[in-house]
């Protein structure tokens, strides 16, 4: 059994692998959402990231179709305190920024969707510099004073205002961030290395990154004349024409095959060996694609492999 890994500061125990659900109520249907958690949760996964906003970008859906789908699951399979929840505020049509007052009808409504009495890990999703970091926190630490929300986190956010809002908490003994989530893989390393990476370590915060797999870039499916049927294909192709996504997939490829393993396991284990990282975010819409992202928590990597790989996308 994969052990658990201690999320930052707090006492959330998380599988290494957090199962992204951007694709519920999107590429994925409610029953083949339900099939992809219940094979998930068989493999021992129990941390599952989701978003108030997720899928209001497809006609017909208002936002919030991931989080009631994951709120009838739980129910269903009765297994709400087996799993560790974690949902964003700030980009839900009619729940945009970060005011105070917006944080918390946002957190009621993604409850009720949810259908349960608290959210185990809630992030600002998009900073907004124009509302106080005072503003931000406060209304943060009202909702964990009044048990609807665990522990808080930030993603997308700049390490000036992550500092700002950390520094709030300690002086006023409010609710602190315990997890970030940035933008990272092994094709987009600036978006996280450097100041940003640097705090998260000196401050014990856990990186829980997205676009892991780069829109499912290192996948391995999306190279330089190929055509994947894919609503993701045009994030991934932008990778497939560089040179760095050349240098990248010929040493995932060699290490892959050295393992024995998927090139999507190989790219998982790399970034969830890199320092201050918890638990990357991948999604599956169908349960025929989750071996290959479950692969990751039982793949160690060498040095020598980690190094490869590091060059390779430098």
């Amino acid at each position: 059994m994969t052990s658990l890994r201690k999320l930052g500061s707090s006492d959330l125990q998380v599988f290494p692998l957090a199962l992204g659900g951007n694709v519920f109520g999107w590429t994925a249907d409610e029953r083949t959402s339900f099939a992809v958690l219940d094979a998930y949760t068989a493999a021992s996964g129990n941390f599952i990231d989701t978003a108030d906003s997720y899928s209001a970008w497809v006609e017909g859906n208002q936002g919030g179709e991931s989080e009631t789908i994951i709120g009838k699951w739980a129910k269903a399979r009765g297994n709400r305190s087996d799993v560790v929840i974690a949902t964003k505020v700030s980009q839900h049509p009619e729940y945009q920024g970060l005011s105070a007052a917006t944080i918390k009808a946002a957190a009621d409504a993604s409850l009720r969707r949810l259908d349960t009495d608290y959210i185990d890990l809630y992030y600002t999703h998009f900073d907004k510099p124009e509302v106080p970091v005072e503003e931000i926190i406060g209304a943060l630490d009202e909702l964990v004073k009044a048990g609807k929300v665990r522990h808080i986190a930030a993603s997308n956010i700049t390490p000036e205002r992550l500092r700002a809002s950390l520094d709030f908490s300690d002086r006023e003994g409010l609710a602190r961030y315990v997890a970030l989530q940035p933008h990272y893989n092994l094709v987009s390393r600036d978006t996280y290395e450097g100041p940003l990476q640097d705090l998260a370590a000196r401050e014990g915060l856990a990186a829980v990154p997205y676009f892991s797999l780069a829109s499912g870039f290192l996948t391995g499916k999306y190279r330089p004349g190929t055509t994947v049927d894919s609503a993701r294909a045009g994030g991934a192709q932008k990778y497939a024409g560089t040179e760095r996504g050349r240098r990248v997939l010929a040493a995932l490829d060699e290490i892959a095959a050295a393992h024995g393993a998927p090139v999507a396991t190989v790219a998982l284990a790399w970034l969830a060996a890199q320092p201050t990282i918890t638990a990357p975010i991948a999604s599956a819409r169908t349960v025929e694609q989750l071996p290959a992202l479950l692969g990751m928590a039982g793949l160690t990597l060498t040095d020598a492999e980690l190094a490869r790989l590091t060059e390779a996308s430098a």
